[in-house]
């Protein structure tokens, strides 16, 4: 994921990422979701931990994506202090588009592919690095796609981005660097 890519990786172009580092993945196809709780049928479907995922800018430009367990509760009025940033708020549709190829209801970890230049930084929930499997739109809200932790930390590290775990169980959001 070196070079810019002229156009937004669809789904297929993920799927050969997969294979060629060897991701083992499961995919089902499902009527659009848009929200954590229009998804309740799909997560009985199919198992392990299901993600929320925020795309957030600071006020200084800089541009976070956050993964977490559909059930954390991420609270962005303390994460800018966590993150050394400053205040966070959602981005735009376009910048959304523009860094990460998709569109809102879209965002996903696996948009990353799209980032060739590293320009957002990753904010892992710690409950979400915790379940197994763990699921995330492929790039479009219409499929989920389970993939291992260990195939999820593949795909991370051939990215190549700045990585943040974070525990926001307490009132306050704790991160460390990602390994």
């Amino acid at each position: 994921m070196t070079d810019t890519p002229s156009h937004p990786a669809s789904r297929v172009d993920l799927f050969e990422l997969f294979d060629r580092l060897g991701i083992a993945h499961h995919t089902l196809d499902h009527r659009p979701v848009f929200t954590v709780e229009e998804g309740a049928d799909i997560k009985a479907a199919m198992p392990g931990g299901h993600t929320k995922n925020l795309f957030l800018k600071d006020k200084d430009g800089a541009f976070f994506l956050v993964c977490a367990l559909g059930q954390t509760q991420v609270r962005l009025n303390q994460l800018h202090k966590t993150l050394g940033c400053a205040r966070l708020s959602f981005s735009s549709e376009e910048h959304l588009l523009e860094l990460l190829g998709v569109t809102p209801g879209s965002v996903t970890l696996f948009a990353l592919i799209n980032d060739p230049g590293r320009m957002v930084t990753l904010v892992l929930d710690a409950a979400l690095l915790a379940a197994e499997p763990i699921n995330f739109h492929p790039l479009k809200n219409d499929a989920t796609t389970a993939v291992a932790q260990d195939d999820l930390a593949l795909f991370i590290r051939n990215w190549g981005g700045e990585v943040y775990r974070c525990d926001f169980s307490g009132e306050v959001p704790q991160a460390e660097p990602w390994a």
